[in-house]
């Protein structure tokens, strides 16, 4: 996995992470927009720079790739 690899599937992650908490709140989902602004940018960006725009079945595997804990990749 290249750093820019690396880096978009981070972003990934971290918009995930702050969709999730934006939209733990159902009284006021109107509210997580503002919220997600700039981790929807950044995403944007390294998603674009990584060369994954377009390409989610790649981006999906590198995610999975860093959430899979190390033992098991490495049985793998």
């Amino acid at each position: 996995m290249t750093d820019l690899e690396r880096t978009a599937a981070q972003a990934y992650l971290r918009l995930l992470q702050c969709a999730r908490a934006a939209l733990a709140d159902a009284t006021h989902p109107e509210a997580a927009l503002p919220l997600l602004a700039v981790p929807l940018a950044e995403a944007d960006r390294a998603l674009q720079a990584g060369g994954f725009a377009g390409n989610e079945l790649a981006l999906f595997r590198m995610v999975g790739e860093l959430c899979v804990p190390a033992d098991v990749a490495a049985s793998n």
